[in-house]
């Protein structure tokens, strides 16, 4: 058993919708009011941390406090207030996490994948090729920007001539989709965990949610009210992923930028490495 690599499992997920990228996109800085609710939802993630007795934590703040003019400050506000650090990570950083998560055992070591990864502020993309990391990056292109017609033509073009260019020297490329909109489309189709979505399959769903209005999202295919309406975007996203690069397939293993803070955590641990306790002074 020793030589067989550790398994981490999930005890609890808990989500908070605040979309902080609401305000930091529109105003440059985050509203008092999402200041409290984060204060509010970082001193209930304390009670839940002391519930399950976790002696080390990490909490990691991405696009929205990175551009936020106060973020800074709110960092401190939180900090003051619950105990609990963050950290503001940049995109590299979150791509290198995200690129940390474990699912070698799921997309094998013979095939090239692209890691896609959606937010609300920003896209990350990691190119996996026989079991390793190629290359990452991180775009500013997220459901809520393209919902406040924050992301110029430019940026697509960008992000095109990116996948383009990296996925070029591969015959056969797959997506892997990661988020919680593209959970939410895995969820409604069906499908049995481990098989993929294709890309005709996304057109369509694509189609059908363009074709319905917020609140029949809502009520018909009962999706929350904070994802009806940037599953969209995010769609969008996917969609141009797997075009780009010839992906006629995206897999939805539900592992995300949390997954890939805990592994790191891990081998921080394993290697001697500080890691803050809770609620360190």
């Amino acid at each position: 058993m020793d030589d067989k690599p550790p398994r981490l499992k999930k005890t609890s997920l808990v989500r908070v919708p605040i979309r902080l990228g609401a305000d930091v996109f529109l105003n440059g800085a985050i509203s008092k009011v999402s200041i409290d609710r984060m204060i509010d939802a970082m001193s209930a993630y304390g009670l839940l941390l002391k519930n399950h007795n976790v002696l080390r934590y990490r909490a990691c703040a991405t696009s929205a406090m990175r551009e936020a003019s106060n973020g800074a400050e709110v960092v401190a506000r939180i900090r003051e207030a619950t105990g609990i650090q963050i950290e503001i990570i940049d995109g590299e950083i979150e791509a290198d996490l995200i690129a940390a998560t474990d699912f070698g055992h799921f997309i094998g070591t013979e095939k090239a994948f692209l890691y896609v990864d959606v937010g609300g502020g920003s896209t990350e993309f990691t190119l996996y090729s026989e079991g390793r990391v190629i290359v990452s990056r991180s775009f500013k292109l997220g459901t809520v920007r393209i919902l406040n017609d924050m992301v110029r033509e430019s940026m697509w073009d960008e992000v095109q001539a990116w996948i383009t260019e990296v996925t070029a020297g591969y015959d056969k490329i797959n997506v892997i989709g990661s988020g919680g909109n593209i959970n939410s489309i895995y969820t409604n189709s069906g499908k049995k965990l481990g098989k993929p979505l294709s890309y005709f399959f996304l057109v369509n769903y694509f189609e059908l949610l363009k074709s319905m209005t917020y609140h029949e999202r809502i009520y018909e295919l009962e999706m929350n009210p904070d994802r009806a309406d940037v599953i969209i975007p995010a769609t969008k996203i996917y969609l141009s992923a797997m075009k780009w690069s010839r992906a006629k397939n995206i897999y939805v293993p539900k592992i995300g930028l949390a997954d890939g803070m805990v592994k790191r955590m891990y081998q921080d641990s394993t290697q001697g490495h500080d890691l803050k306790t809770l609620f360190e002074d």
